[in-house]
């Protein structure tokens, strides 16, 4: 099937910001999280869409080849038999200036690795162990692929790295196939990596999180990729935070949320309750006729966001409870107390219920003429 869009995936202009990006990659992901739609099936899809995504328009190299080429750009099967656009480069101006033609050593490949962070770990930042399955130069060899005296000169392209092919009228030259233009052929190859130079296992290593990280952030950690070729450097290591889903708070931005529940007397009479932060509980006062849906804020209890210095707030929106479960003689006390706001008082007491009833009114009179 093929694949959307990737700036349709995210719902943004072909100019969007990183800021942009990032944010709409938050919205998709906290929308789609597969813990908060354990019954949808397509919930995973989305979300491994959504972060596909962003994992290529988030960076900037990939972003470009994908603006000017669409997915073949950034697919790495698609052009894989045509070789490296550099290496193309390299052996027309060789080609003309008689350069050294043998390929050079190529780098390491850039790894991914998904860490998966609690709400109050990326608001403080932390230092954690991860382990990276990664290739690594063998040590045996020192990357070499052969022992000792083991490495000779290629007898296809004798050392030169280059072959050339008659076609017809025309002579076309491209990297030699055995020894792929280091112009060498490993003869006595090392025991312990079998000639590839190169060893994969599990590394270790550690990774500081910056306080104020979100989901979309990456840490580049530079030459901690896959190790290169002898000569080349090592790629590097892209650590992606994904922030689980909070049971208490919802974070937009440098901005926390959260849902309470009050009872219609706190919300009547007024009352002080106390409210979760980061920082621990803090005392909200509720004034008295507090409607439900009222957003209170507690200023600076939020994130401080990792490139900005201003610190969040936490947002409390009021839900005011239905009583349930009454017996008889608190719906008796209820009936009574209703009755007392009933009739003319009822604008007095009950303004919403007032203003209702005068439209209500004016309503039925246009229609009963």
């Amino acid at each position: 099937m093929a694949k959307r869009d990737y700036y349709e995936v995210l719902g943004v202009r072909r100019d969007a910001s990183e800021h942009d990006l990032k944010r709409a990659f938050r919205r998709l992901a906290m929308k789609h999280h597969p813990d908060r739609n354990p019954d949808d099936d397509t919930a995973q899809d989305k979300f491994k869409e959504a972060k596909e995504a962003y994992e290529i328009l988030g960076d900037p190299d990939r972003r470009a080849m994908y603006d000017q080429f669409g997915h073949a750009g950034v697919d790495p099967g698609v052009g894989a038999g045509f070789g490296n656009v550099a290496d193309i480069f390299n052996d027309i101006f060789g080609e003309f200036f008689g350069g050294d033609r043998r390929s050079r050593p190529r780098r390491g490949s850039d790894l991914r690795y998904g860490l998966q962070l609690d709400l109050e770990e990326a608001v403080r930042g932390l230092e954690v162990q991860i382990e990276v399955p990664k290739y690594h130069l063998c040590e045996t060899c020192d990357g070499l692929g052969a022992q000792h005296g083991g490495v000779g000169e290629c007898s296809t392209c004798r050392g030169v790295g280059q072959v050339r092919i008659q076609q017809g009228f025309f002579s076309v030259q491209q990297t030699c196939p055995e020894c792929r233009g280091s112009g060498r052929m490993i003869t006595n190859p090392c025991d312990d990596c079998r000639g590839q130079g190169r060893i994969r296992s599990e590394q270790t290593l550690s990774v500081k999180i910056p306080a104020g990280v979100d989901t979309g952030d990456r840490i580049r950690l530079t030459g901690e990729g896959d190790a290169g070729q002898p000569g080349a450097r090592s790629g590097d290591l892209y650590v992606e935070i994904e922030v689980r889903p909070h049971e208490v708070f919802q974070r937009d931005g440098e901005h926390l949320y959260c849902e309470i529940p009050i009872s219609f007397s706190a919300a009547t009479l007024g009352e002080k309750i106390e409210v979760p932060t980061l920082d621990g509980p803090e005392e909200l006062k509720i004034p008295a006729g507090t409607q439900t849906g009222r957003l209170f804020r507690l200023r600076g209890k939020g994130v401080q966001p990792v490139r900005r210095s201003r610190r969040g707030d936490v947002l409390i929106r009021v839900v005011v409870e239905t009583p349930v479960n009454l017996d008889k003689k608190q719906k008796d006390a209820l009936r009574a107390f209703e009755a007392g706001l009933s009739g003319k008082k009822v604008g007095k007491h009950q303004p919403l219920a007032g203003k209702w009833r005068d439209k209500f009114s004016g309503f039925l009179q246009k229609v009963s003429h």
